[in-house]
């Protein structure tokens, strides 16, 4: 029967090469991103071609639940699963379903993975979780964990001990066992070799040959396991005395030797790589969520007290279950298995036609986020939506939405054994330690080999309970301790014989973390000392009572940065007076543009602390960044409020006075010439492809650049940002040089006696300092301008400096961009060392720029489009005033390099999940188009690739049309193809019908609140004043639609507005509960925000 009659379509797929097909379309290190974008590309199927067979990927939940029907399809071992069989030839994993192996070994096994076997391994795991909790208790709360590799130590010490009697010691080595890497590499060329182009053998003799002494490793390793069991026999009913002893009850057979190794191999893998990928991933998930990570560790206290865990605990823990569940369903340790048909076939409801033994890789990590079974929050990491009763109804609504441990008779065996070990490693860590990342910035990045784990990814555990690492171990071997006071853990090399504070930074751009630095700087010459500058979630759980303690926090939209959730998160779940006896002091960040949550955070935090019984020492000092003087605003409370405060509260006297203190810079630099390299280690390197203008000449410049990311920035979605580390203009720099007469190629060596975040201890060249360690252009502050006048000789100078630093302040100095390099051009002949200068500075910021481009387009490279700023300079009319971050992007060509990382936007700037359903209504002006653009590449490849997408509208502003409509071209394409419609407003055009979007907006409301009753979403990304006007618009279309709907109601002709009652429906709202007013339209408005309403605006 043709395909015409029978209604089938045939499979898509990407084009592929001759021989090759599509294996050079695979990333070889994180293959499963490849196949993740091909499916957010292709949609529930995709076909890849590799040379000798093709393969068939399913994505979506129903697909996956169809494949996996036992009697129309099974178990496949073919590509990597077959490299693998070099290794383990029939093990349980790799063995083909009419091998009789399988079956001998399988029934031989299942008893020793029954309930009871699994519950007597617990006091070995809780002894193994034991040596992983006491290590982190003894190298103390500074130390920054690869928890990848500590979790695999556990899981391989566990799986060896509890089903061998065979120790490998993990935690008394520094290196990991040798079988380790040997799995890896193993694994890794295994994947490859499946997928490895068809060239002379030759050129593979290399590989293969580690290939094969990997495999000696392995091999070697269990058979050392299996001979030291029968060098000493063990009456222990283990997995290995099942094994050695077991006989098949069907055929009476026993396992050989040969087979036993095969096994200890699977189960050495199998048994631990898994294990510690769901741990891992699993503690990433938790810090990234910080009402998760407080809810699963009040479950551990609840459940488990302050005594030893025991196993009738393990089945008291629902929520950590459902942590664990939430962890496999967004990221299955096992991304994909693979089935074939076992007859000619259809699927998807006969869409599809499928020949007898086609193979198929049922892809986990895209199936268990499939919208049609969880919605716009398919992405989110939910864990309640996995609590025993509602995972009950989803598996019978959406059977086999959830596919971490396999299929059928062909699951996995040790799913008991994993399970336990799991709750009980949590339980452990949570009981006794609090947790924060060591970078708040990391972004989930993978290792892939034939399992996936997170790569690169630290943290930091901090013991609770005012616990010493002896209380831990005399708790984990059964006391009971009780808890103690929290106790100030220092992480600062600070010394000093100032009375000790503590100050915790909450930071998302560096800002507050150099208040804090600047504060502990300062510290000194008021008879104090910092013993502690950290991150705020450092003092989760943990703040000290025996000393000042010191917060100082930006607000982001109403919530807090990055480093200080979990620490928010505590606070807000106190209910007492736990706070009792500590002495505190807060200074706080935000922008007044977030009207509703204007500096929320700081404010939360200084009245919390308070409510819990904290002695607040001095009043909240705020700082607005939309006026440009929150270095100003910190100084003057630092100098105002807080350090007299402290010095009457603690009757603490200043070591010096105050105007001495103003220019001692608290360094020493040392002049020389050798070079040398220091780097900064929260970017990555990254090459630059491509850059151009993109606008016409006498037009104001907007650039496009192109970069290539190196393998360990991590994968990013459309709407993303680029953070990138700048460097000062050479001209800037050069100023400098020329005002301290130091050559081109000196190099210092700097020495502090403070806080700094210089690079100190080494030959640096000056050059590289001034360019990529410090702000110069950055407006001077007033304590900035004291300096310089206590450091002048001439009075006359120092009277105006000091009226600068005073009501002349806002006028000529803020307003007018005048740093402290521009004031001593100015005055010349002001003797300000070198030294004192550095100090004065604030550390280089990352900027970041929204990424312009779809990893649909290249996953490996992105694009930035930025307006180039220069103007003429208000402080110098002679000299011009360039962004230090634009003109440095603008100066790099072709080859160059630089130091970036991929940052998340906000989760709600994102492209829906259900992109077939959802309708799209972007807001663009000027370089502000940047996301949309990737926005629309991502939605026109998916177009190519044969799906159906929702309308998409995009409302674009700029000057003129042949000046800088950017992309127009591009967009012109995308737009014949359907994946957008866009709307222009030209400002500086006469023949323009709309002048600005928000001009446009109002012209094609009535499509618009169609989408929006549709259920669209709604992105707008511009300038502050683009976010005003657009959401002046949106609240006049909104009493727009209430006047309609109140004089319908009022004459009963509400028939005639069936989109509109709808469209109130979707809102949960009643026809009769509308009226017009302007108030109700904004606060509709602000309800809709971060939901269906996203904006990314900046200055």
């Amino acid at each position: 029967m043709s395909s015409d009659e029978t209604k089938t379509v045939p499979i898509p797929g990407p084009p592929g090469l001759p021989l090759v097909g599509n294996a050079f379309d695979i990333d070889t290190e994180f293959p499963l991103g490849s196949m993740l974008n091909f499916a957010n590309q292709y949609g529930e199927i995709f076909r890849l071609n590799f040379p000798g067979r093709n393969v068939v990927f399913a994505t979506s939940q129903a697909l996956v639940h169809e494949l996996c029907d036992e009697k129309r399809f099974q178990k496949t071992v073919s590509s990597a699963l077959q490299e693998i069989r070099h290794g383990v030839h029939d093990g349980l994993f790799t063995a083909r379903n009419d091998e009789p192996n399988w079956g001998v070994a399988h029934r031989i096994l299942m008893p020793a993975f029954g309930p009871m076997a699994i519950q007597n391994m617990f006091p070995e795991m809780h002894e193994i979780a034991s040596q992983l909790a006491l290590k982190w208790a003894r190298h103390g709360s500074s130390e920054a964990i690869k928890v990848t590799d500590d979790f695999t130590r556990l899981t391989l010490d566990t799986i060896a001990l509890c089903s061998m009697d065979y120790r490998f010691n993990s935690y008394y080595h520094d290196g990991m066992h040798p079988f380790i890497d040997a799995m890896a590499s193993f694994l890794v060329e295994s994947g490859t070799r499946s997928r490895r182009p068809p060239l002379p053998g030759f050129m593979y003799s290399k590989v293969d040959r580690k290939f094969h002494d990997d495999i000696k490793v392995l091999r070697e390793t269990a058979e050392s396991v299996l001979k030291s069991r029968k060098q000493h026999p063990s009456e222990r009913k283990d997995l290995l005395t099942a094994m050695l002893d077991g006989v098949d009850p069907k055929t009476g057979q026993k396992l050989s030797d040969d087979s036993i190794i095969d096994n200890l191999i699977t189960f050495l893998i199998a048994g631990h790589e898994t294990t510690s990928g769901l741990l891992s991933f699993a503690f990433y998930q938790m810090l990234k969520n910080p009402e998760t990570y407080r809810r699963a560790q009040k479950e551990v206290d609840d459940v488990c007290g302050k005594g030893p865990i025991k196993l009738e605990h393990m089945n008291k823990l629902p929520y950590i279950s459902a942590v664990l569940r939430e962890t496999l369903r967004l990221s299955p340790t096992i991304p994909m298995i693979g089935v074939e048909s076992k007859e000619d076939t259809t699927i998807g409801g006969g869409k599809y036609e499928i020949p007898k033994g086609q193979t198929f890789a049922l892809l986990f990590a895209k199936s268990q986020v499939d919208p049609a079974v969880f919605g716009d929050t398919a992405n989110d990491f939910m864990p309640e939506r996995m609590l025993d009763e509602n995972f009950e109804r989803l598996n019978k609504e959406f059977p086999d939405f959830w596919k971490p441990f396999g299929n059928g008779m062909r699951a996995c065996i040790g799913r008991p054994f994993a399970w336990q070990e799991a709750l009980l490693v949590m339980a452990v860590c949570l009981q006794n330690f609090n947790f924060m990342p060591e970078d708040p910035n990391y972004t989930l990045q993978y290792k892939q080999t034939l399992t996936t784990k997170p790569k690169g990814f630290y943290m930091r555990a901090m013991l609770r309970d005012g616990m010493s690492a002896l209380d831990l171990e005399r708790r984990l071997s059964g006391e009971l301790i009780a808890p103690k006071p929290a106790q100030s853990q220092q992480t600062s090399k600070k010394s000093g014989e100032g009375k000790p504070i503590s100050i915790y930074y909450g930071s998302n751009t560096g800002t507050c973390e150099t208040f804090a630095q600047r504060l502990a700087s300062d510290a000194e010459a008021h008879g104090f000392t910092a013993t502690i500058i950290d991150s705020l979630d450092a003092a989760n759980q943990n703040l000290p009572k025996d000393r000042p303690v010191i917060f100082i926090t930006a607000s982001y939209e109403g919530q807090p940065p990055d480093n200080a959730a979990l620490f928010v998160g505590w606070l807000e779940s106190l209910t007492g007076n736990e706070l009792e006896g500590v002495q505190y002091a807060v200074f706080g960040c935000g922008h007044h543009d977030w009207a509703q949550t204007f500096h929320r955070i700081p404010k939360l935090v200084d009245n919390t602390v308070a409510e819990r019984g904290g002695d607040r020492i001095c009043s909240l000092g705020l700082a607005d960044a939309a006026k440009g003087e929150m270095f100003t605003d910190f100084e003057q409370w630092e100098d105002e409020v807080f350090w007299p405060a402290m010095e009457e509260k603690y009757k603490v006297s200043k070591k010096e006075d105050d105007t001495e203190a103003l220019f001692q810079s608290g360094i020493t630099v040392n002049f020389s010439k050798p070079r040398s390299s220091t780097l900064r280690q929260d970017v990555q390197e990254a090459v630059v492809v491509d850059a151009k203008t993109i606008t016409a000449p006498g037009a104001p410049p907007k650039r496009h650049i192109e970069i290539q990311l190196s393998s360990d920035s991590g994968a990013y979605r459309s709407g993303d940002y680029l953070a990138v580390l700048p460097i000062n203009p050479k001209e800037t720099v050069n100023r400098v040089m020329r005002r301290f007469q130091l050559a081109w190629d000196t190099n210092i060596t700097i020495e502090a006696s403070r806080q700094t975040t210089l690079p100190t201890g080494v030959p640096v060249p000056v050059y590289d300092v001034l360019g990529a360690y410090v702000e110069l252009s950055q407006p001077a502050t007033k304590k900035n301008i004291l300096a310089l006048a206590e450091a002048a000789d001439d009075s006359e100078i120092k009277a105006t400096l000091r009226s600068l630093a005073g009501p002349e302040y806002t006028e000529k100095i803020t307003s007018r961009r005048v740093s402290i390099l521009d004031l001593l051009e100015q005055y010349p002949s002001i003797p300000l060392p070198f030294s004192s200068f550095l100090s004065l500075l604030p550390p280089m910021r990352v900027r970041q720029y929204s990424i312009s481009s779809s990893p649909l387009w290249n996953p490996a490279h992105v694009t930035l489009t930025y307006s180039l700023l220069e103007t003429p300079s208000l402080s110098n009319p002679d000299k011009k005033h360039v962004g230090v971050a634009t003109s440095y992007l603008a100066s790099l060509e072709a080859g160059d390099k630089l130091n970036v990382s991929v940052r998340p936007s906000h989760k709600a700037f994102h492209l829906p999940v259900d992109a077939d359903k959802t309708p799209l209504i972007m807001v663009a002006a000027g370089s502000g188009l940047a996301p949309f653009r990737g926005f629309v590449q991502e939605r026109a490849a998916q177009i190519a690739a044969g799906r159906s997408l929702a309308p998409a509208v995009l409302f674009y502003g700029c000057r003129h049309p042949e000046q800088d409509d950017l992309y127009r071209e591009e967009f012109n394409k995308w737009e014949a193809m359907g994946a957008v419609s866009v709307r222009r407003a030209y400002s500086r055009y006469p023949d323009s019908e709309c002048k600005y979007v928000g001009d446009r907006i109002w012209h094609d409301r009535e499509e618009l609140t169609g989408l929006w009753d549709r259920g669209a979403k709604v992105y707008v990304c511009g300038s502050r004043e683009v976010g005003e006007s657009v959401k002046k618009t949106v609240v006049r279309i909104a009493v727009e639609r209430q006047r309609a709907i109140v004089e319908a109601r009022e004459k009963g002709e509400l028939d005639g507005l069936e989109g509109l009652v709808e469209g109130l429906k979707l809102q949960g709202l009643k026809v009769e509960e509308v009226e017009v007013s302007e108030e109700r339209a904004l606060k509709w408005f602000e309800g809709v925000r971060n939901e269906r309403y996203a904006t990314d605006v900046f200055d």
